[in-house]
């Protein structure tokens, strides 16, 4: 019969299996079955993999029968019949209850695919779905590897494997299939034929065969995905905006003029480079990447103001209420005057600095709608309530993204929306980016980067309190803490929750530990540290007699901001707080940082609640408090994290730690992204190599007109959510 990738599978294998695969797995085309790849493969007598199972694992496992044994039930009629398989280096227990299998005979070799569980302290299968390797079998099963496939409760690992061999006997081969890799990119790197490649991937003869194929399907993965990049960084070029440009002795010369500082020369490069782009007709589309403390909020102002010189308006989103409230605050009192524009002190050469959170009273979010409607407030700083319905824009020509990993791409994508054009767009990170990372999931971004710090600042050191194996340390925590405060400077203390097991996230405030913290300690762990417990038992323990506050998600806007001003204003010795302090927050005299229960935060958060001491000339110390063992994947996670301040350095630390899809993010991690094989970590430079194929391929006149397989791969990838994400982000 022909076939070819959009054949439906029913027609090559049969209603009933190609249902199973349709409902359980989401294979629905030859194209669907044959990227659906082995998750590894079986070498007969080499598997040692038994012992590594864990209960409730969904698995398949290759094994020998080593003993079969029938016996009837003591508490009910029936049988009882124990088989124990072992691989040479493990073994388990098969149980079936009132059922005979003859052919379970002692020596035999099969696949065993179930549910993994546990009695008696030993791994046991439940009923499971077996093959057995016989001589009557076909030559499949005297490969020298046998593919094990990502499979379910309805459809078998050898299912698979023989849907497969089905597909080449029916197709006569895998000649069917079209190799959309253009000829000269296959001979420039060394690839075989995407042919050759499914078949070395699906019938291997040898681990070189899988790891030729591999390399191969990377680049089919790793192009398409850059050819789709290179083409929105093209679409975007084309987007009719309106060009921002400088003008002199307006507000961006009244900004550089009230500096309290010199820019350093990281930040005068970055702003240039932002004004030539602003200076265009086409919008710009750059991510913002800096260390913590690097200055990139400077940066982002300089661009708003010189958007409010040349007529537009420009809105900066913040994650959380406390970072927007001192965003304005902050903004207001660098531009004085010149940011009260309209009222009686203010300046009438300025414009209006206006601040829209969810939470503000009606009265005040109308008024802050109405000079947001009308274009008299040039700068406008919010939450998510920017983005709701009825907050119109006079002439938004700026939107500023801060901490971009706090929101989701629809509301990004809605921020942008509020433009009568398209406005440019400037998004901003604290978690440096690595560098696989930069050219995927942002790879339709122009980068910048700030890795100078601003001079005068005094340095971080950090150090881990293992307190199970050195509880003293935990004293001299608190000791130093107190010696810090004696010399007349502040601290926080950060705890994982607020102080209630249910429910406690606060819509804005409360992110939670967002950024992947692996556990490895087990799951019998006590509930984490709590910031209104913590808090009391530092009152009236080690911290007692000095000034304290907490600050969480759950206080009302007025009672956030009043805390925050306070301890800006060194009324209070000691902020106790949950990770609503992570970012932007910004006292310069806050020199000690004690984060309890480290252990259960991602590096780069770490990283991020780290940059909050030590932003004035007094060095900084940050104590990573943890009951984790040293020696730990964990334990010695948080080592790296206290041994090194170079938020790079940690960003790839970051992407060892945590698996590929959190990384890629949920929108892009479902079986129709076209990613499968390709490492963000291990692959670094064959995407970069693909991102300059793909760049030299749209480069022509013809793009792609010449190559329709990849044309036909690229649309593929445009239907995807994959696709989507990374159009609005």
């Amino acid at each position: 019969m022909a076939v070819d990738l959009t054949t439906e599978l029913h027609k090559v294998l049969g209603p009933k299996t190609a249902k199973a695969m349709a409902t359980s797995l989401g294979l629905h085309t030859v194209r669907d079955l044959l990227r659906h790849y082995p998750r590894r493969y079986a070498k007969r007598g080499e598997m040692a993999r038994l012992d590594d199972l864990q209960v409730g694992d969904r698995v398949t496992v290759l094994a020998q029968v080593r003993r079969v044994t029938t016996r009837p039930m003591r508490q009910r009629r029936g049988t009882l019949t124990e088989v124990t398989v072992g691989d040479g280096a493990g073994s388990m227990q098969l149980v079936f209850f009132n059922a005979r299998h003859s052919r379970l005979e002692e020596g035999a070799w099969g696949l065993f695919a179930g549910t993994v569980g546990e009695y008696r302290n030993s791994k046991q299968f439940a009923h499971p779905d077996f093959h057995l390797i016989t001589g009557d079998d076909d030559e499949d099963w005297a490969r020298a590897l046998i593919p094990l496939y990502p499979a379910s409760k309805e459809v078998s690992s050898w299912v698979i494997q023989r849907s497969v061999k089905l597909l080449l006997d029916a197709a006569g081969g895998f000649g069917f299939v079209q190799d959309p890799l253009p000829e000269e990119i296959r001979a420039r790197h060394g690839l075989p034929s995407l042919p050759a490649a499914l078949l070395d991937k699906h019938r291997p003869t040898s681990a070189e065969d899988v790891d030729r194929a591999d390399e191969r399907l990377k680049w089919d993965e790793a192009l398409t995905l850059q050819l789709t990049l290179a083409a929105r960084r093209r679409a975007a070029a084309l987007e009719p905006g309106t060009a921002r440009p400088r003008r002199a002795g307006g507000l961006l010369d009244a900004v550089d003029a009230a500096l309290p500082f010199a820019l350093t020369e990281g930040q005068r490069d970055v702003g240039e480079e932002l004004a030539a782009e602003l200076d265009r007709d086409t919008p710009m589309h750059r991510l913002l990447q800096g260390e913590v403390g690097s200055g990139k909020t400077v940066v982002a102002l300089r661009a708003m103001a010189q958007v409010v010189d040349a007529g537009g308006q420009a809105a900066l989103l913040a994650p959380t209420e406390v970072l927007a409230a001192q965003h304005a605050r902050g903004i207001a009192a660098l531009l004085g005057p010149l940011g009260r524009a309209g009222e009686i002190d203010g300046d009438p050469a300025g414009t209006r600095v206006v601040l829209l959170t969810g939470s503000q009273r009606a009265a005040v979010r109308r008024e802050a709608r109405a000079a947001v409607a009308d274009g008299s407030a040039g700068i406008v700083i919010g939450t998510h309530a920017l983005l709701q319905e009825g907050v119109d824009f006079a002439d938004l020509g700026l939107v500023v993204v801060d901490e971009q990993h706090r929101f989701g791409v629809e509301q990004r994508d809605a921020l942008r929306a509020k433009g009568n054009r398209p406005p440019h767009v400037l998004v901003m990170t604290a978690t440096p980016i690595p560098r696989t990372v930069a050219m995927t999931v942002y790879g339709d971004l122009e980068i910048s980067t700030l890795r100078q710090l601003p001079s005068g600042r005094g340095g971080v050191s950090s150090s881990v309190v293992p307190v199970k194996e050195k509880p003293a340390w935990l004293g001299r925590a608190w000791e130093r803490l107190r010696e810090e405060v004696a010399a007349g400077r502040q601290a926080y203390v950060v705890c994982p929750r607020i102080g209630e097991l249910e429910g406690e996230k606060g819509a804005e405030d409360e992110p939670g530990d967002d950024d992947g913290a692996p556990a490895d300690d087990g799951g019998d762990r006590r509930p984490p540290l709590a910031v209104l417990d913590v808090a009391e038992q530092l009152r009236s323990g080690p911290l007692a007699g000095l000034r304290l506050d907490v600050l969480h998600g759950k206080l009302t806007p007025d009672e956030k901001d009043a805390r925050m001003r306070a301890f800006a204003a060194a009324e209070t010795d000691v902020l106790v707080a949950t990770t609503v302090v992570e970012v932007g927050v910004d006292v310069p005299n806050a020199t000690v940082m004690v984060v309890m229960d480290a252990d259960r935060f991602g590096v780069s958060q770490l990283h991020q609640l780290r940059g909050r001491v030590a932003r004035g000339k007094h060095a900084g110390l940050c104590l990573l408090v943890s009951e984790v063992p040293s020696a730990s994947a964990t334990g010695q996670r948080l080592a790296a994290v206290a041994s090194t301040s170079d938020g790079f350095e940690l960003a790839r630390l970051d992407l060892e730690t945590r698996r590929e899809g959190d990384v890629l993010g949920a929108a892009q991690s479902g079986r129709r992204s076209g990613i499968r094989l390709l490492s963000l970590l291990e692959d670094e430079e064959l995407i970069a190599r693909a991102r300059a194929e793909a760049t030299a391929l749209l480069a022509t006149e013809r793009g792609l007109a010449d190559h329709p397989g990849l044309a036909m791969e690229v649309a593929a990838l445009a239907t995807d959510e994959r696709a989507q994400y990374l159009e609005k982000a």
